[in-house]
């Protein structure tokens, strides 16, 4: 009986010698540490949903209005695992109790109300800290950014291995998973605050092409909404047409914006593309950068329409995506 591993294999092959150059967001300190980091809650994801998993003990409500304004923003961290020899910590920004801006507060009551989760995934030899300018803003505007280090991609990782990329999109379920208990276990501070019925996957670089995958091979059919950052595919989309965005810098020497394109082409599924004018791989995703603002913009609207139903959110894409010279948006929604 053949191998089907094998054509997947040589996606994540051909993955590796196109990202092997990938390193932290330009602007961002590798190895710092998030802002408040919290501390630690031990849990251990048994089995990695496919593309039915079973219900979470507390089901979700109907889904409440986006934030109208910014919220506060706590953060925590989590000690998890999958498996005997992968660790994955994960640092998870929140909507917060309290005053908006400033840094996230470790441990900080979790503001009113269900929130959808962000799966969020970093780059190789990456942290989820070189991306919290990015997470802590959409913990601001109403969600629970979850990222893990993946345990042999990460920049800490000891062996590295490029090529585990491959077995990330099963990490990020199994991140999904332990989280989804914890709205269920009472006494922990998101018991009743998280959502599983709303659930994106976003990512940069081998983060984005690990929330790419996520929709394909084992699909996790609790992601609604994707978000794909200076990635590509990692195999054919499967399951439920779910909204895809992608966002890739036209001069990325790393991934190749080519390859973002051959994605965003290749599904059929509601889809849109915001392209970096002149942008690299990396550097729009510090604050203050070129692209910044409308790569922000365009994200947290797109994830405000997709996980909470907000169409006025949908309706605003094509003007945050749209600035003359620095980004262009294309749609088919």
């Amino acid at each position: 009986m053949p191998d089907r591993r094998v054509p997947l294999r040589m996606c994540a092959l051909s993955l590796v010698l196109a990202i092997a150059a990938c390193s932290a967001p330009a602007g961002q300190a590798p190895g710092a540490a998030p802002s408040g980091t919290a501390g630690t809650v031990s849990a251990a994801p048994s089995a990695v949903p496919s593309a039915t998993p079973g219900p979470t003990a507390a089901a979700p409500p109907v889904a409440a209005s986006a934030p109208k304004a910014a919220l506060a923003v706590g953060v925590r961290t989590l000690r998890l695992n999958r498996g005997a020899d992968r660790a994955l910590t994960t640092t998870v920004w929140y909507p917060a109790t309290g005053r908006a801006g400033g840094s996230a507060r470790r441990d900080a009551p979790v503001a009113a109300g269900r929130f959808p989760i962000v799966l969020f995934s970093h780059g190789l030899r990456g942290l989820p800290a070189n991306y919290q300018q990015v997470t802590t803003r959409l913990a601001a505007a109403g969600f629970v950014v979850a990222a893990p280090a993946y345990p042999y991609t990460n920049r800490n990782a000891s062996p590295f291995r490029a090529g585990d990329v491959i077995s990330q999109p099963a990490d990020g379920s199994a991140v999904l998973t332990a989280l989804l208990r914890l709205d269920a276990t009472a006494g922990d501070r998101f018991a009743g605050h998280l959502d599983g019925g709303r659930i994106a996957a976003a990512g940069h670089s081998a983060g984005g092409f690990t929330s790419a995958g996520m929709l394909a091979g084992e699909r996790d059919s609790r992601v609604t909404a994707a978000v794909v950052i200076a990635g590509g595919s990692l195999g054919g989309f499967r399951g439920a047409r779910t909204p895809v965005l992608f966002v890739h810098g036209d001069r990325d020497a790393v991934v190749k914006y080519e390859t973002g394109r051959k994605a965003y082409d290749a599904t059929s599924w509601p889809r849109a593309f915001l392209t970096l004018l002149g942008g690299g791989h990396s550097e729009f995703l510090a604050p203050g950068a070129r692209g910044f603002d409308p790569m922000m913009k365009t994200m947290t609207d797109f994830l405000r329409w997709t996980l909470y139903g907000d169409a006025a959110a949908k309706g605003r894409l094509a003007a945050d995506g749209t600035r003359s010279g620095v980004t262009r948006f294309e749609a088919k929604l």
